[in-house]
C-alpha cells in the first residue's frame, strides 16, 4: 500500500471494476502523504516519535494561529497551501531536541519560541517536510510540484490565509499531530479538489512491487535529509 492510498473509482461498470479496479488518488490521499512526510522528517530530526491522529477535520479556511505559524505555497501539477500551527511548547520541544541532537549545548539554546533562531530552525524543518512530500508526488503521481520558501511567524493573533491561485473547487483539511511529550500541533492543507487516475497498469500506484520501491526511496530520502541537517 502506497502513501497515496485512496478510494476506488466507482465510475466504472461492474464487470470492469471487478476485473481490474484502478486506484484513484484524491485529496485524502494527498493529505495522508503530507502527514507521513511531517512524521518522518520531524521524527528523524528530533529522535522523538511524532504521530498524527487517525481522524481528520474538514475546514472552510486555513489560518495561521498562535504561538508559531508556518506556511508554504506549492504549485505545478496541483496548487495548494500548507500551514502548520505550533503551540509554544511543541515548537520548543522540537527545536531543543533537534539542536541537542546536532550536538549543541543546552545552555546555548534559545529560551523562547519568539526567538529568531527558533523560527529559522522550524522553517528549515518545514522546508524539508514539503521537499519530502513533493518528491513523493513526483515519484508516485508522476507530476511536478514547486514550492516557495516557508515563512515562519511568531504570532499572538490568528491570521486567515487564502491560496493565491484560481481554485474551482477548493478543499481544506486539518490534521492533529502529537510530539513525544504529547504537545499538540496542527497541519492544515488547502488544495483544489483533484483526482489522479492511472492510465496504465504499470503506473506506480498499480504495481504490486511498489512497497519495496517505497522502502528504498525512504532510505535514500533519510540519508539525504540527515546530510542536509548535518547529522
Amino acid at each position: 500500500m502506497t502513501p497515496f492510498d485512496a478510494n476506488r473509482d466507482n465510475g466504472m461498470d461492474t464487470q470492469t471494476a471487478t476485473a481490474d479496479r484502478e486506484t484513484v488518488y484524491g485529496t485524502e490521499a494527498i493529505l495522508i502523504s503530507l502527514c507521513d512526510s511531517v512524521s518522518k522528517v520531524l521524527t528523524m530530526a528530533t529522535h522523538g516519535q511524532i504521530r498524527y491522529s487517525g481522524m481528520v477535520q474538514r475546514i472552510h479556511k486555513t489560518c495561521l494561529k498562535p504561538d508559531i505559524g508556518c506556511f508554504v505555497l506549492f504549485d505545478g501539477g496541483f496548487s495548494g497551501l500548507v500551514v502548520i500551527n505550533f503551540s509554544a511548547a511543541a515548537a520548543m520541544e522540537l527545536y531543543r531536541n533537534y539542536m541537542l541532537n546536532m550536538g549543541m549545548n543546552s545552555a546555548d539554546l534559545a529560551g523562547s519560541h519568539t526567538s529568531d533562531e527558533v523560527s529559522n530552525v522550524m522553517g528549515e524543518l518545514m522546508n524539508q517536510i514539503v521537499g519530502d512530500f513533493t518528491g513523493k508526488a513526483a515519484r508516485e503521481l508522476q507530476t511536478h510540484i514547486t514550492q516557495n520558501q516557508p515563512k515562519m511567524l511568531a504570532l499572538n493573533k490568528q491570521v486567515t490565509l487564502s491560496v493565491d491561485a484560481n481554485l474551482d473547487q477548493p478543499e481544506a483539511r486539518r490534521a492533529t499531530f502529537y510530539t513525544e511529550r504529547n504537545n499538540i500541533f496542527y497541519l492544515e492543507l488547502a488544495i483544489d479538489r483533484t483526482e489522479f487516475i492511472p492510465l496504465r497498469k504499470d503506473a506506480p500506484g498499480n504495481t504490486k512491487t511498489r512497497a519495496n520501491d517505497i522502502g528504498v526511496g525512504a532510505d535514500s530520502a533519510r540519508e539525504d535529509l540527515l546530510r542536509t541537517l548535518g547529522m
